[in-house]
C-alpha cells in the first residue's frame, strides 16, 4: 500500500437523528463532534437521517403515495382521456 494516499480509517458512531438509534462502525468520514460509546471510549459522531431503525423497508411501516405514474401525468398534462 502506498503511503499518504489513503484516508484514515477509524471507528465512528453513526447516530440516526429521527429515531435516536446509534451504532459503531468503521469509516473514513470524520467529525468534530465526539460521543462516548458503551465501551467507555470516545468516538467521532456522524449524524444520518435514516438507518435500519427508521427506514420504512426495515420497520414495515411503508407509506403509499397516491400520485399517479408517468403515464397518468402525461395524459393529464396533454388532455388525453382514458376511455
Amino acid at each position: 500500500m502506498r503511503e499518504g494516499i489513503h484516508p484514515d480509517y477509524r471507528q465512528v458512531i453513526f447516530l440516526d437523528v429521527s429515531s435516536g438509534y446509534k451504532f459503531l462502525s468503521g469509516s473514513t468520514k470524520s467529525s468534530n463532534e465526539m460521543m462516548e460509546w458503551e465501551d467507555g471510549e470516545s468516538y467521532p459522531v456522524i449524524r444520518v437521517e435514516t438507518s435500519s431503525a427508521s427506514h420504512p423497508f426495515y420497520t414495515g411501516k411503508l407509506r403509499t403515495v397516491s400520485t399517479g405514474g408517468r403515464v397518468d401525468r402525461f395524459n393529464q398534462r396533454f388532455g388525453k382521456s382514458q376511455s
